[in-house]
């Protein structure tokens, strides 16, 4: 090897553009962020040949002094960091002084800028890292940066740019995730001259939702709950899409940390565990989030493009993304108006709806038909002696269909109305204050069983039986520490683990209803969750399976028919459980068919 050397400035900024310039998205998102950091108002984003010709960005912000232009295109200058406690507590987008010179050495670059309050702008030009003294120009005030034929002096860089229309949908959608956390900023996106998004700045909560809608489309708002949530010094708030409004990819999920967006594997697991009792596998939910923090509490300068974040508590931000997504879900019900805050806030039930209990039964009971058997012997090996479950009571709901709903007042209708008739022995029909209900009745009773079973579980505790021979897994020394460290939240889990050596652990104890599942792999995968996030929930993920298991097979099927009473007792437990709106696997249990709706069906009033 040869003699260490200095490197020259040219070839260090090349080498910082290689890990900060991925894409022309990427010089837009550095452009943008210091123009959010100027305080500018208006962003206007001017793109042609997607960013491989042209990307200029004009802004109204604070603007650059003329001593100081040089300084902008200079390696690690900035205004934003000045000490190591500032570096501990960094509020702005921008601050490590990198992206300026890496993106001028990389390209032709031109920088005009008139900082508030100055006669005069001036302008400084850069050509694959040599920048030339800066000029006076033209130009109002605030700031305009333009970078010509990105990667004109490095060849295979170039190469690796894919179609203008892809590279142009990345900025696109780079665009649309920081207008989203800047509502109060208009943004202008243009390319090769054509309008493409024109974003007014909001100037309240009405013009904050208009914004989601205007970059997701008219149905995000429609099929999402509106999160507002604070404890712990944290908080959360924006929209989660519905359950039954998942994607097949996750191409609607943005998250951001003070301002910033991230893609975080913590924020990403506590969101799966969130929805992972109400979405179907291989299914995406939809969310635009917004946690705040002191930023003390999170670490940014850990990406050099600063796509990821480091929680100082990441335990503690983990636990409270669930619980507040699980809260906001778990507040839902068939018929419910969507809840303003996470949490069992939700909108009450009218007083004048009975609630029964609905669950399983020993055998069919007079005037209804839908209790089952079956499980109730595994019911009985899962939680003890087989206490006699709640179930519905016909008598409860007898009165109910005295007069439709038409002839009552609309705060004596519950929300999913009265019965009317079952249709095909799958559907049922009720009429509401607002028109027409249909009920998928399995789905509907599959989710209303499983819930009951979750409670009952709860409040029996988790049993646990011993294994005739101890399993003995081998496991890294890391690992193995692990367990040791959790062996009282294994115990609350119904296992018996511990380590046996070095690297080893013993299993001499499990939960009953994990009896006959892959116990080392179960255990396997829950150490590394304990040493990745420091909790973990897979145990309780594979007991719910079963549980989900068992409340299908124990919940009234299709080609039942059920009487009118029963149908109206299905509709009460519905109005009361949690995460009725949809079924254990994400289907949806109800719609809703209002009178306008039918109206355009049938052409009435044309």
């Amino acid at each position: 090897m040869s003699r260490i050397r200095s490197l020259p400035p040219e070839l260090v900024n090349q080498i910082a553009a290689g890990e900060v310039i991925e894409r022309p998205a990427s010089v837009v998102k550095e452009l943008v962020e210091n123009s959010l950091d100027a305080g500018a108002r208006r962003i206007e984003i001017d793109i042609e040949q997607g960013g491989a010709r042209l990307i200029r960005i004009r802004d109204d912000g604070g603007g650059i002094d003329a001593d100081d232009l040089p300084l902008a295109v200079a390696a690690h200058a900035t205004s934003k960091i000045a000490s190591f406690d500032d570096l501990e507590r960094v509020g702005t987008l921008g601050f490590r002084g990198e992206a300026l010179p890496s993106i001028a050495s990389v390209s032709r670059f031109a920088l005009t800028s008139r900082a508030r309050g100055a006669d005069a702008a001036w302008r400084i030009e850069v050509d694959g890292g040599k920048p030339r003294a800066p000029a006076p120009a033209q130009h109002p005030q605030g700031t305009n940066v333009e970078v010509r034929d990105l990667f004109y002096n490095l060849p295979a860089r170039r190469k690796f740019l894919r179609a203008e229309r892809t590279e142009f949908g990345h900025i696109d959608e780079l665009v649309k995730s920081i207008a989203l956390a800047r509502t109060a900023v208009e943004f202008r996106l243009s390319h090769n001259g054509k309008p493409v998004r024109l974003l007014h700045a909001a100037r309240d909560e009405g013009d904050q939702a208009r914004r989601v809608t205007d970059v997701l489309g008219e149905e995000f708002p429609v099929n999402s709950l509106r999160i507002e949530h604070e404890a712990a010094g944290l908080r959360l708030h924006g929209w989660v899409g519905l359950p039954t409004a998942s994607r097949s990819q996750a191409d609607q999920q943005y998250f951001h940390v003070n301002g910033r967006l991230v893609r975080d594997r913590l924020v990403a697991h506590a969101v799966r565990q969130a929805y992972a009792d109400v979405l179907y596998h291989g299914r995406h939910a939809s969310f635009v989030l917004f946690l705040e923090l002191d930023p003390v509490l999170v670490d940014v300068n850990v990406h050099p493009a600063k796509h990821e974040v480091r929680f100082r508590e990441g335990r503690l931000v983990h636990d409270f993304l669930y619980r507040t997504l699980d809260d906001a879900l778990g507040g839902t019900r068939a018929g419910g108006a969507v809840s303003a805050a996470a949490g069992p806030a939700s909108t009450p039930l009218p007083s004048a709806a009975p609630m029964s209990s609905y669950g399983y039964a020993p055998q069919r009971q007079a005037g209804l038909g839908l209790g089952v058997r079956e499980p109730l012997a595994d019911y009985a090996a899962l939680f003890g002696e087989a206490r006699a479950l709640p179930r519905i009571s016909a008598d409860a709901v007898v009165g109910e269909t005295a007069a439709p709903a038409a002839n009552r007042d609309a705060e004596d209708v519950p929300p999913l109305g009265f019965a009317l008739a079952q249709l095909h022995g799958i559907y049922v029909l009720a009429e509401n204050a607002h028109g027409l209900i249909l009920v998928d009745m399995h789905a509907a009773h599959e989710r209303i069983t499983y819930e009951k079973l979750k409670a009952a579980q709860e409040g029996a505790g988790i049993r646990s039986q011993l294994l005739l021979v101890p399993l003995s897994l081998a496991v890294s020394e890391r690992e193995a520490g692990v367990v040791e460290e959790h062996v009282a939240r294994f115990a609350e889990l119904g296992f018996d683990v511990e380590r046996s050596g070095p690297q080893s652990v013993a299993v001499r104890r499990i939960p009953v209803l994990l009896d006959g599942a892959d116990v080392a792999q179960l255990v396997r995968d829950v150490i590394a969750d304990l040493a990745t996030h420091g909790q973990s929930r897979r145990i309780e993920e594979s007991g719910n399976e079963l549980l989900g298991t068992m409340a299908c097979h124990g919940s009234v099927r299709a080609n039942r028919r059920l009487s009118v009473p029963e149908m109206n007792a299905l509709l009460r437990e519905m109005e009361a459980t949690e995460r009725s709106a949809q079924c254990n696997h994400g289907r949806p249990t109800w719609v809703q068919l209002g009178i306008a709706e039918l109206d355009r069906l049938f052409l009435r009033g044309r």
